[in-house]
């Protein structure tokens, strides 16, 4: 197709694509919005340092490598259960589990605990509580070592939530497009069926490809 015949198309037909892509953002924003009022998920997060007593290349190399250990210890069933005693709540370990991520960072030595909750507050308390069950751990492990040879770990900072889901921005924003990519397929369908049918001079000039000579007027009433 050339330029004009695209630009006849979106003058024409335009209007589809824009009427959709509007009422796909508004239903996108709708829903996030009632989702986020009656089943809001919340995400904390917080950060663990875990730092060698001694800076030496070869202490440091052996935290990145326990970090791995650190991360298997802290994701169990057997702390989670520590987790829920704790704080009292009502779930089993495996459904706590699946609510919680546990990674490392091996280029700052960091952990990082991140919890899915319902309740903003509790997620923090979830996280806060993970933490401290390592770094007493920690605490107790080091005893039995010498002080030059200990792997001390601190919370870097209080875990803070954010609304995690639903994403209004991004479904309000992915719900516009969607309907602007229906709306394209419905305006490519209708100039499919179209393409035979021949309704002006224009239409003869550019299918044809031959010169009009002349034209029957319309009848007069």
């Amino acid at each position: 197709m050339q330029l004009q015949t695209y630009a006849r198309i979106l003058w024409r037909r335009g209007w589809i694509m824009l009427a959709l892509a509007v009422i796909a953002a508004v239903a996108a924003f709708a829903f996030s919005a009632i989702k986020e009022e009656r089943d809001p998920v919340y995400k904390s997060t917080i950060l663990i340092l875990v730092q060698p007593a001694r800076t030496d290349f070869g202490q440091a190399q052996a935290a990145k490598t326990l970090l791995r250990s650190y991360v298997a210890w802290m994701d169990s069933n057997y702390r989670a259960a520590d987790v829920i005693d704790v704080l009292q709540l009502d779930m089993l370990p495996e459904e706590l589990r699946s609510d919680v991520t546990i990674a490392s960072d091996d280029s700052r030595l960091v952990i990082q605990i991140d919890v899915e909750n319902g309740n903003g507050d509790v997620a923090n308390d979830i996280a806060r509580t993970w933490a401290d069950l390592f770094i007493q751990w920690r605490n107790e492990e080091n005893q039995k070592v010498r002080r030059e040879d200990r792997i001390d770990a601190q919370i870097i900072d209080d875990p803070r939530y954010v609304l995690d889901r639903p994403n209004t921005k991004i479904n309000t924003a992915a719900g516009g497009i969607l309907g602007f990519l229906v709306g394209m397929g419905i305006v490519f369908v209708l100039e499919y069926l179209e393409s035979g049918v021949i309704r002006s001079r224009e239409d003869v000039d550019r299918f044809l490809a031959m010169p009009v000579l002349g034209a029957i007027p319309p009848a007069e009433h």
